[in-house]
């Protein structure tokens, strides 16, 4: 299974294309991320969002967003001018998330900040921490 979140940062307007036979939208923008290393510099790649998620892209992200996004990660091949293949990675948009990194603290009610922690837990976004493949098989082999 390929399924990949990140968090990045636009790097360049999302630019909008439509397919020839029956018109839908793709749309595609330039982000980067931070590597794993400290020492190495932040990595780019393109991503590209069909349909609704296209049209979502051209009217809500704008360069210097922060975003988390989600899909599914795989790789071109593209021609250089020497003839050689060069194969970059492609990030193919399932969801986008707008991040903020602001504390939760600040949207929580006045009435309801008596017990910090607790108002913490009740206002954080709860993940899904299911499996992602399930325990039971259904192919008989």
């Amino acid at each position: 299974m390929n399924h990949c979140m990140l968090e990045v940062l636009v790097k360049k307007a999302p630019t909008i294309r439509f397919t020839q036979d029956n018109q839908t939208p793709i749309a595609e923008i330039e982000v980067e991320f931070d590597s794993l290393r400290a020492d190495d510099p932040p990595s780019t790649i393109k991503v590209v969002g069909w349909g609704k998620l296209a049209e979502e892209l051209q009217s809500n992200v704008q360069v210097n967003s922060k975003l988390v996004i989600e899909g599914r990660l795989r790789m071109n091949s593209v021609p250089r001018q020497d003839g050689t293949k060069e194969k970059r990675a492609e990030f193919t948009l399932s969801r986008i998330h707008p991040f903020s990194s602001n504390s939760t603290v600040s949207s929580i009610p006045a009435k309801t900040q008596t017990n910090t922690s607790t108002s913490l837990e009740n206002e954080r976004v709860q993940w899904d921490s299911s499996p992602l493949v399930p325990e039971t098989d259904d192919i008989p082999f």
